[in-house]
């Protein structure tokens, strides 16, 4: 497995499991609160920076226990790598349009919060399997 998928399946699976982890603390405080006073703010920045730490650390400690050949990303890193990014970035821009939509319609900051940063999760899910894929089948 080459440096650059093994940094895909650690952004994959940290970034899923944060959103998970996410879900698992604000959805329980939606049964008991109104949306209005939910307490989401602390759990989106910790759940968000953990996973970016987590990624972060996981890929450094692949590459300590199985160093890869090389680090440099070669030619066909960098095509998988903009194909990705590329079919991905429609979640960002549905997240922050659905966010627009929200704010005109004066959803609840809860809301708009929420499906803006569910286009970003969305975005980096989707940027992660498209990768995979692509580094398993081919581009």
């Amino acid at each position: 497995m080459s440096y650059e998928e093994k940094g895909v399946w650690t952004q994959l699976l940290s970034f899923a499991c944060a959103y998970i982890a996410y879900l698992a603390v604000v959805v329980p405080r939606l049964v008991h609160t109104s949306v209005a006073h939910v307490s989401y703010v602390a759990p989106l920045v910790v759940t968000t920076v953990a996973s970016i730490l987590i990624a972060t650390v996981v890929r450094s400690a692949l590459e300590v226990a199985r160093p890869s050949d090389s680090s440099k990303a070669d030619v066909r890193d960098r095509d998988i790598a903009r194909f990705g990014e590329h079919a991905s970035r429609w979640c960002v821009i549905g997240g922050a349009t659905a966010g627009i939509i929200g704010a005109l319609d004066h959803w609840a900051y809860f809301w708009i919060a929420n499906v803006i940063w569910l286009g970003f999760v969305l975005s980096a899910v989707v940027d992660s399997v498209i990768r995979l894929v692509a580094y398993r089948r081919g581009l």
